[in-house]
C-alpha cells in the first residue's frame, strides 16, 4: 500500500528467505503451526491508519454507552447466557477489509467485531520474527498504546493472570492440542506460565473448579476463555463434569456472554461512513431493490459459516426464523497488496484488550489476512501463495 515500501520488500524476497523464516517458526515450536503464514507483512500507510482509528473510536463510542448492555440483550441465544457476567468485554476484535472510495482513496470497511481474544501470543512472536528476516524500515510499528513487546506482555499479565498464581488461571478450549490457533496457545504458556485445559479435564466440585497436571491438582480462579458455543455443537456426545453455563466460582477473562454481545448483532447499531449497511432481517418491512448488493448473515454462527453470498427475495421470505439473520451490503474488498504475480485482497483485524476498570479498550496490536479467493479464509485461499495470516507494521 505505500509503493517504494513495498517495491523495495519485494525485490529483496527471495523463496529462500521464506523458507528460512517458515523454518524458523517450526523449529521454535516443532508441529504447532497449522495455518498458512503470508509471504509479506502489510505496511499501512498514515493516512489509512488514521481512517482506522477513527473507524474503531466510532464502534467503541457505542460499545461504552450507557444503554449498550439493553441494546445487546438479544444477542445471547436461549440457554447460552453464562453467569456472573461483568460489566464489559475483557478483549474487542475490529474487522476492517481493506477497500477504495469513489475519489480512488483507500478506506476501511468494517466486517466483523468480536468481543472476543484473538492471536496476541502469536502475533507478538510473528512481528519478531518477520522483523529478523525481511526488510521493515524504520518508523513502522506492529504495536499501539504501549512502547515495547515487554509492556505488552505485561498487559497481557495484569488481564488474563492479574493477582493469581500461573498455575491457578487456565486457558480453556475444546480439545487445545488440536486446535488450529494450537500455536497460539503454546506462546501463551510461555509469555504467562498458564495451561491450555480441555473442557473435558476439567473437574467440579460444588461452585469450584480444578484441573490436574503432572499428578497435581489445582483450583481454577481464572479462566482465559478461548472456547466458544458453536464449537460444542460439533461434539454432541461430549461428556464433561463443567458446563459454562453453570454457577461457578471463577472470573471469566472474557467472559463468553460478550462473545454475543459484539458481534455481527452489533452491526445494525453502528453509525459510521466505515461501517456498511446493516439490517436485523426481522426489523424490514422491505428489502432493498438491490438484493444482489447485499450478503445474508446468520447472527448466531461464526467463521464465515452459514453465510449467503447471493440471495433472492424469495430466500429471504423462506427463512422464517428472521431475527437469527442479518442482511448486510456487500463489501468490496480492492486488491492493495502487490505481490510478485498480481494484486492481493487484505483484511485488518485491531485488537484491544479491555481492563476491567478502564472507561475505553486499550489497542495493543494487530493481525492482517492476505487472500486471493472469493472470501478471506484459509478454506478459500488454497493452493495459492502469498495469502495467510500476517501483521502489520503501520506508518508512525
Amino acid at each position: 500500500m505505500i509503493q517504494s515500501i513495498r517495491q523495495a520488500y519485494n525485490q529483496a524476497f527471495s523463496p529462500e528467505q521464506y523458507r528460512a523464516f517458515l523454518d524458523q517458526i517450526q523449529h521454535d515450536y516443532p508441529g504447532q503451526l497449522d495455518f498458512r503464514v503470508a509471504e509479506t507483512p502489510v505496511f499501512v500507510p498514515l493516512s489509512l491508519k488514521n481512517r482506522i482509528l477513527q473507524a474503531c473510536e466510532s464502534i467503541i463510542d457505542t460499545l461504552t454507552d450507557d444503554q449498550f448492555k439493553t441494546w445487546s440483550e438479544a444477542a445471547i441465544p436461549p440457554g447460552q447466557r453464562v453467569p456472573n457476567e461483568n460489566d464489559h468485554s475483557s478483549f474487542l476484535a475490529i474487522d476492517f477489509a481493506i477497500c477504495k472510495d469513489d475519489t480512488n482513496e483507500l478506506i476501511p470497511q468494517l466486517i466483523e467485531l468480536q468481543g472476543f481474544p484473538s492471536l496476541f501470543g502469536f502475533q507478538s512472536y510473528v512481528s519478531g520474527n518477520y522483523r529478523h528476516h525481511f526488510p521493515i524500515p524504520d518508523g513502522f510499528s506492529h504495536l499501539f498504546d504501549v512502547d515495547s513487546d515487554e509492556t505488552y506482555r505485561q498487559h497481557l499479565r495484569r488481564l488474563i493472570v492479574g493477582t493469581e498464581q500461573p498455575e491457578q488461571v487456565i486457558l480453556l478450549e475444546i480439545y487445545p492440542e488440536k486446535q488450529k490457533t494450537r500455536i497460539d496457545f503454546v506462546i501463551t504458556h510461555e509469555m504467562l506460565g498458564i495451561e491450555a485445559v480441555c473442557l473435558t479435564k476439567i473437574q467440579k466440585e460444588g461452585r469450584k473448579l480444578y484441573y490436574e497436571k503432572d499428578g497435581q491438582r489445582y483450583h481454577i480462579k481464572r479462566i482465559y476463555n478461548r472456547l466458544i458455543f458453536d464449537e460444542l455443537e460439533n461434539f454432541p456426545d461430549l461428556k464433561t463434569a463443567f458446563s459454562l453455563t453453570d454457577d461457578v466460582d471463577v472470573e471469566w477473562i472474557g467472559h463468553p456472554n460478550w462473545f454475543f454481545r459484539i458481534s455481527k448483532h452489533t452491526l445494525p447499531l453502528l453509525n459510521s461512513p466505515y461501517v456498511p449497511e446493516s439490517h436485523y432481517l426481522n426489523a424490514l418491512t422491505t428489502y432493498p431493490e438491490d438484493l444482489e448488493n447485499y450478503v445474508l448473515k446468520p447472527l448466531f454462527s461464526f467463521a464465515g459459516s452459514g453465510v449467503k453470498l447471493s440471495i433472492t427475495k424469495a430466500d429471504l421470505d423462506s427463512i422464517t426464523d428472521k431475527e437469527n439473520y442479518l442482511l448486510q451490503r456487500k463489501v468490496k474488498y480492492e486488491p492493495v497488496i502487490q505481490s510478485p504475480d498480481g494484486l492481493v485482497k487484505c483484511e485488518i483485524r485491531m485488537l484491544y484488550i479491555w481492563h476491567e476498570k478502564d472507561p475505553r479498550p486499550t489497542l495493543l496490536t494487530n493481525l492482517a489476512r492476505l487472500s486471493r479467493g472469493e472470501m478471506i479464509g484459509v478454506r478459500f485461499n488454497k493452493d495459492f501463495d502469498w495469502v495467510g495470516g500476517t501483521v502489520c507494521y503501520f506508518e508512525e
